[in-house]
């Protein structure tokens, strides 16, 4: 994956990630950096950031640093530990760190700061690296599912 910074454009659709209007801004050397601009149908009854929506913040972030050395692998998240320090209000931005990677798993963390540079919420996670299935001479399975209808 070539990455020009910062991009909505995470190397694979993810639909919910694109409704949440994440930014890639740093995706390199097992470093990432996501920001992010929460709306009013992401908040909670307190009018702050839903949780949900925080800890997508913090997977995504995670992953990204997951496969930042890696760009051509995919990942999934193993586990996925978060602490919520405070409330996140307004503009913020995630930084994931990977802190030890072994063959098939990554080990990352991921710190969600508020626009005054305040933590607010922090993970460690676990993900596994996937490669995407070879389908025949130089082609490949995309990560994402062919799409169908969820009734089916």
């Amino acid at each position: 994956m070539t990455t020009s910074l910062p991009t909505t454009d995470f190397g694979i659709a993810i639909p919910f990630v694109k409704h949440l209007g994440f930014v890639l801004t740093v995706f390199e050397g097992g470093v990432s950096e996501v920001t992010y601009a929460p709306q009013h149908e992401h908040l909670n009854s307190y009018s702050v950031t839903h949780g949900g929506a925080l800890m997508t913040l913090l997977d995504v972030t995670m992953a990204m640093a997951a496969r930042s050395g890696l760009k051509d692998m995919g990942v999934v998240t193993i586990e996925m530990k978060t602490s919520f320090m405070q409330p996140s209000r307004g503009h913020l931005t995630a930084k994931g760190s990977l802190m030890h990677r072994t063959a098939t798993l990554a080990f990352t963390e991921a710190t969600v700061f508020d626009a005054h540079g305040k933590p607010c919420a922090h993970a460690t996670g676990t993900f596994k690296y996937i490669r995407r299935l070879p389908t025949g001479p130089k082609t490949a399975h995309p990560l994402n599912a062919p799409e169908k209808p969820l009734d089916q």
